[in-house]
């Protein structure tokens, strides 16, 4: 089945269509066009998406949103940005199952994908979602646009880094069901405090439907801020956490020798014990809100329990895996995507339950304001208590970290990911527990890579 025709295009973006086609895919990066994709030809500042016109159709687009000619198969608009957000738009209105928005600070793109995992296990191929993290201005419109008619759940994440984003983007998403995951220092150099940002993922309710449920974060200080916010938009609201006055609340989290949780949630009057693969409590609170979507999307819980417990680790959020070294393996934990001062704390506890020695690889927190140095500092004492025995840091930001931990634990400082691999082959050792985290655009993704790559197995100089 066509995911939109030609004139359908047309129709939603009061464009021209030059001729009949279809497609079966959307794409605005013409690296990620496939057979059968529509190439939205956006232009920014720094570059012109019509200049990869040929590229796009050399790997099998089968026609462009354009607002330049072209003898190609497409669709001419006045802008090509506003065409997106229009398909977007279409593409919600002819959506008549359930929509459901996830946002917060730490944690929306994990309880995405959870959510997911958990309903597709009810409507297997019928749950649609955002990929990635294509959670802004951009990503937003495309996730609604890839949405297939046939969709009955769409699973879409928001998010922000200045006030009044999520207003706009909540009006193109109109979810049944909003969600905000956690509220925590992020983007900080943005907002006066977390006041402020509570404020700004608040405004995800603002786009509920008519008869619309809130999910709030019980045990977030900023709660009742976020209550006050759902209030004019929500017919219903539901609470999670581990406080026993949240709605949906784990009555147990149990740590099993695997890494897993073993939890027992209270819905109302209902228990649900599940296994929960990711570590950490922080990923205990995730599966809370994800329990609360599924229940009030009316899906399975039973069935998001087992989708919970099978769930495998995300790539820059956690996924783990063995690399080799001279005389065996280190694990590493790979939460290299991004990185704030409440994630950092949340995965160091994680690295503190693992057996081994413990190297920490942590890149700079961007985006963090005048309080940055403080920010930074602020993870010595989690660093030590997490029992790392060296801390690899990674960027200018991280000096008054390095000078806070200086004489307490080992500390390498270094100027980019490129250099902390480098060290990392002389310092890894069998056994050992490798955590690697830090703001993505410090791209410490090509640490995670080498380590992938057995970059650090140098048998020979070793002398193995």
């Amino acid at each position: 089945m066509a995911l939109w025709t030609a004139a359908e295009i047309a129709a939603a973006t009061a464009g021209l269509a030059s001729t009949d086609f279809a497609v079966t895919g959307v794409a605005f990066d013409s690296r990620e066009v496939g057979p059968g994709d529509l190439f939205v030809a956006l232009t920014g500042e720094s570059t012109d998406g019509h200049r990869f016109l040929d590229q796009a159709f050399a790997q099998g687009a089968a026609g462009a949103i354009v607002s330049v000619d072209t003898a190609c198969p497409h669709v001419r608009v006045a802008d090509t940005f506003a065409a997106l957000n229009d398909l977007g738009r279409a593409a919600r209105a002819r959506m008549s199952g359930t929509v459901i928005g996830v946002t917060g600070s730490v944690g929306k793109t994990s309880a995405k994908e959870a959510l997911f995992a958990a309903l597709d296990r009810s409507r297997p191929d019928a749950v649609h979602r955002s990929v990635k993290s294509y959670n802004n201005h951009t990503g937003v419109p495309l996730s609604l646009a890839r949405m297939p008619r046939d969709t009955r759940i769409g699973v879409f994440e928001m998010g922000m880094n200045h006030a009044g984003e999520l207003a706009e983007l909540t009006q193109l998403v109109r979810p049944h069901i909003a969600i905000v995951t956690a509220i925590a220092p992020a983007h900080t150099a943005f907002f006066a405090d977390e006041s402020a940002i509570a404020d700004a993922k608040g405004e995800i309710f603002r786009g509920l439907e008519p008869g619309g449920t809130a999910i709030v974060p019980y045990d977030s200080p900023h709660r009742d801020r976020l209550l006050a916010a759902a209030a004019p938009y929500a017919a219903r609201t539901i609470t999670f956490g581990l406080d026993k006055g949240a709605d949906v609340r784990a009555i147990e989290a149990m740590r099993l020798p695997s890494g897993a949780s073993f939890v027992t949630a209270k819905l109302g009057a209902r228990e649900l014990s599940f296994t929960l693969s990711q570590p950490g409590m922080h990923w205990v609170s995730n599966a809370l809100a994800v329990l609360a979507a599924v229940d009030a999307a009316g899906a399975d819980l039973a069935r998001a329990g087992l989708a919970l417990a099978e769930m495998g680790g995300l790539q820059g959020r956690g996924a783990r895996f063995l690399a080799p070294v001279a005389g065996g393996d280190v694990l590493v934990i790979d939460e290299s995507y991004n990185a704030n001062p409440a994630s950092m704390r949340a995965t160091l506890a994680v690295l503190a339950e693992e057996p081994g020695r413990h190297v920490a690889v942590l890149g700079e927190m961007r985006e963090l304001g005048e309080a940055s140095d403080d920010y930074h500092a602020a993870l010595a004492e989690p660093i030590l208590a997490a029992r790392v025995e060296t801390a690899l840091l990674v960027g200018e930001a991280m000096a008054p970290l390095a000078e806070a931990l200086e004489g307490r634990t080992q500390v390498m400082h270094v100027a980019d990911a490129a250099t902390a691999l480098g060290r990392l082959k002389d310092l890894a050792r069998a056994g050992d527990a490798v955590l690697v985290k830090g703001s993505n655009g410090v791209g410490l993704a090509r640490v995670v890579a080498g380590l992938e790559g057995g970059a650090i197995d140098d048998r020979r100089g070793r002398g193995t």
